[in-house]
């Protein structure tokens, strides 16, 4: 028994030696047979030591340094779970499993802060550019964990995919050179325009069960549908990570959603987050993680899983995750990582909550109940049944033509989904019919691309009227040269994508913009009116023949292996010290980072209310996205852009405010410019869930370079309160909210307490009338000792170059 023993270890080294040459799933089959001979208590002493014995496990083709520590990670959750004596959610297994001291860390849902050591880091390129400057401006010689940028954002969606991408890359060359040799001096890969959208990439490449990851765009959390913990955070979050100094983050509490039942027919993986979404708001889920469980899991795609956890950030979610099961292991095997779903399997136990765990709060959805959604316009929380929108389009009067249609983005982009959307397009040109609406298509990665076009897909879709875009964000970000209307005409449009909020996708705030399933756009686009219901409604062929659609059906992987398309990556060099990143003084669109001034050590004293925001301030509403991507890397560029969106309390207009040095109305990026060349400080004033929507860091830096000093709100979006500390401005809420009204115009603001600043402590607001009244508030805030040391060095960063020394 012995020698067979030592036979059968030898044949698994062999198994793993050609593991590099073969298909996983080779791998498996003769780890199966082993478990067959040997017993399932041997499979697990000789496979298991056979793969840990190659430490570093390839992610996929193109990243050969990222590794699996499995077993670090269930040291850390066996070390946890006895010092807390209770069961984990799978949320606090991967997140507690990343603790930087696990044995002595405070955990306090919704209270301690957690320092952890997340695996890697993934930039897109509107937001890798500040990112990079900030890393560049540390230096450091080479990042600490692998990391990548991936240029998705800058291309702008005009008249096809090859031409808009071209048109891109010509436009953009300068910042493309930047981030490209960027990433090769320090270390990071660079995934080329036209590779596809980050997120996509991410799932197809970096994502795997049990890994922490963190992002510079608020749309990361979609590598949870494949058991991840994915977190979208601002680029000076990245750039600690990338430093090798543990990140920060509020210990999530933990929101179960539960479902049961089973998807079918119309209702899709989208239809799930559009109801969450209806129920908790576009704050509701804010501080927590969303951990969705229960036998309806099981009949959801593993991209679908994803769709569901990248809208979670709609919510104001942390991240969203679902628990490792065999659609996950199916999909991994797919995108060529066996290795790593033989690894998932047998760590199986590590990523499923734990049986008896607690949520902080349940909500439960029967799929078979679950009817297609559709939610809008101007926000993504207004949620619809598809067969009750018609009529409430017309109560409200919402625009009923559906003018345009739109398929992909980064949250439904998967092949399924497209297959999904050509179900229902074939099923029309098998009658005759074409689009009414405009229809574009945009797929998720240059794999996708690809794939549906060899597999016929692409052709279908273009035969029903469809544009295929590039491999990008496009109009989902505002990225949309749309030509069909002129600012200001009152029209509706569908799509497929996450957010909808006013002006977001074409810069024309009399768009009603709705988001749905990639199907229901489809069936809505052909049928050309809000006011179309597939699961009843017939359409009329044209030789006046009446039929219904019916249910799409698509597979969920191809059948043949993805095909890859065009290798667009670039992997660093493994020494790149010598390496050059030049940027021009008299650039446009790039700008080295001067270190903001440090705290002066006294109260901020009659602080001038530069405006007061009025009702929902998204990023988009501080930092506009679409033509203004182009100065994402030029900081003193892009601050032409702040809060020229948000509507001002005084007057109810949008980029008018009153300079109260000169009397005179302006927009606000030229008032604020006045008041810091005048030496005066300023402080901005909100509403509820301020900040609320992208991960942009832009929305903190522009105010912080323009002179602004606090900002006081009723309530923030998480991402952007951690970013706004990060540059060294004080983010404080209102105590009583309903102190927001005691603000006016023309107030000035002292902000007291910062020579005793401490966690836990609230600071005071003496605010000083024109009439020479006084109303005493006081201000809530959430920093910690260390955030409270980046409000004194001036910024995070300028406080790890003073730990450097």
């Amino acid at each position: 028994m012995t020698k067979f023993l030592w036979r059968a270890l030898i044949f698994v080294y062999v198994a793993q030696l050609l593991s590099d040459l073969i298909v996983p799933v080779i791998v498996r089959l003769c780890c199966y047979c082993l478990q067959l001979v040997l017993g399932h208590g041997a499979r697990r002493l000789h496979v298991s030591a056979a793969y840990r014995a190659k430490a570093q496990v390839s992610m996929s083709r193109f990243e050969p340094t990222s590794f699996i520590n499995y077993e670090k990670l269930h040291s850390n959750v066996n070390i946890v779970r006895k010092r807390l004596n209770r069961p984990l959610t799978l949320s606090e297994k991967i997140v507690y499993g990343h603790l930087d001291d696990p044995h002595n860390q405070e955990i306090d849902r919704g209270r301690t802060y957690l320092r952890l050591r997340p695996d890697r880091v993934a930039m897109q390129d509107a937001t890798a550019q500040m990112a990079m400057l900030q890393f560049i401006s540390s230096g450091l010689p080479k990042v600490a964990v692998p990391s990548t940028i991936h240029c998705d954002h800058l291309i702008e969606a005009q008249i096809g995919g090859v031409k808009d991408l071209a048109r891109a890359k010509e436009v953009n060359q300068e910042v493309y050179n930047f981030l490209s040799s960027a990433g090769a001096k320090y270390g990071v890969g660079f995934w080329k325009p036209g590779s596809g959208i980050i997120h996509q990439i991410i799932l197809e490449n970096y994502a795997y069960p049990g890994v922490m990851l963190i992002g510079t765009d608020s749309h990361t959390p979609n590598g949870g549908g494949l058991g991840s913990i994915c977190i979208g955070v601002g680029g000076a979050d990245a750039v600690d990570v990338m430093a090798g100094i543990p990140w920060e983050l509020k210990c999530p509490k933990v929101i179960g959603v539960k479902l049961t039942g089973t998807l079918s027919g119309w209702t899709s993986p989208k239809d799930v987050i559009l109801k969450v979404a209806g129920i908790l708001t576009v704050k509701g889920g804010t501080g927590a993680i969303v951990e969705y469980h229960g036998p309806g899991v099981d009949s959801i795609s593993c991209t679908g899983m994803a769709t569901i956890c990248n809208m979670g950030a709609e919510i104001g979610a942390t991240t969203s995750v679902f628990p490792y099961n065999h659609r996950m292991r199916t999909y991994l095997e797919k995108t060529g990582r066996g290795e790593i779903a033989a690894l998932s399997d047998e760590y199986s136990d590590l990523l499923v909550p734990d049986e008896g765990c607690e949520y902080d709060q349940i909500i439960e959805l029967n799929l078979d109940e679950l009817k297609p959604h559709i939610n809008g316009p101007f926000t993504p929380d207004l949620a619809h049944p598809v067969s009750k929108v018609g009529a409430e389009a017309e109560k409200n009067g919402w625009p009923l033509e559906v003018k345009v249609g739109l398929i992909g983005s980064c949250t439904n982009s998967s092949y399924e989904d497209m297959g999904r959307a050509v179900s229902v397009a074939k099923q029309a040109l098998d009658k005759g019919l074409k689009c009414k609406a405009q229809f574009t298509v945009t797929p998720g990665s240059e794999q996708i691309r690809a794939t549906i076009e060899r597999d016929g897909y692409s052709k279908i879709l273009g035969d029903v009227g469809g544009v295929v875009l590039a491999n990008a964000c496009g109009p989902c970000i505002g990225q949309w040269d749309r030509r069909d209307i002129k600012k200001g005409d009152k029209n509706t449009i569908v799509t497929s994508f996450n957010r909808n909020f006013t002006a977001r996708n074409d810069a024309n705030p009399a768009t009603h913009a709705f988001v749905t399933s990639p199907e229901i756009v489809t069936a809505l686009a052909i049928a050309g009116t809000l006011n179309f219901n597939p699961e009843t409604d017939y359409l009329t062929a044209p030789n006046g023949e009446k039929f219904k659609l019916q249910p799409p059906s698509a597979d969920e992987l191809p059948k043949r292996d993805f095909d890859p398309g065009q290798d667009t990556y670039q992997h660093p060099p493994a020494d790149g010290t010598s390496l050059r990143v030049d940027v021009s003084p008299q650039s446009n669109r790039l700008q080295l980072l001067e270190p903001f001034d440090k705290w002066s050590g006294n109260d901020l004293e009659d602080l001038l209310v530069l405006i007061k925001v009025k009702g929902k301030c998204t990023t988009d509403h501080i930092s506009a996205a679409g033509p203004w991507l182009k100065f994402r890397g030029h900081l003193d560029n892009i601050s032409n852009n702040m809060l020229i969106g948000a509507v001002n309390s005084e007057n109810d207009a949008i980029n008018k405010i009153k300079n109260h040095l000169t009397g005179e109305y302006g927009g606000v990026p030229d008032v604020a410019r006045h008041y810091k060349a005048n030496g005066v400080s300023w402080v901005a004033v909100g509403d509820d869930n301020y900040g609320e929507g992208s991960s942009r860091e832009h929305a903190a830096l522009e105010p912080r370079h323009l002179g602004g000093r606090a900002i006081i709100v009723k309530s923030f979006a998480r991402i952007h309160e951690t970013n706004l500390k990060k540059q060294g401005l004080l983010p404080l809420t209102f105590a009583n909210p309903s102190d927001y009204d005691k603000i006016l115009p023309d107030d000035k603001i002292s902000i007291r307490g910062l020579k005793t600043f401490a966690p836990g402590k609230p600071l005071t607001a003496v605010v000083k009338h024109s009439d020479g009244s006084e109303d005493t508030l006081e201000l809530n805030h959430t920093f910690n000792e260390t955030q409270i040391e980046w409000f004194k060095a001036g910024s995070a960063l300028n406080r790890m170059k003073e730990l450097q020394h």
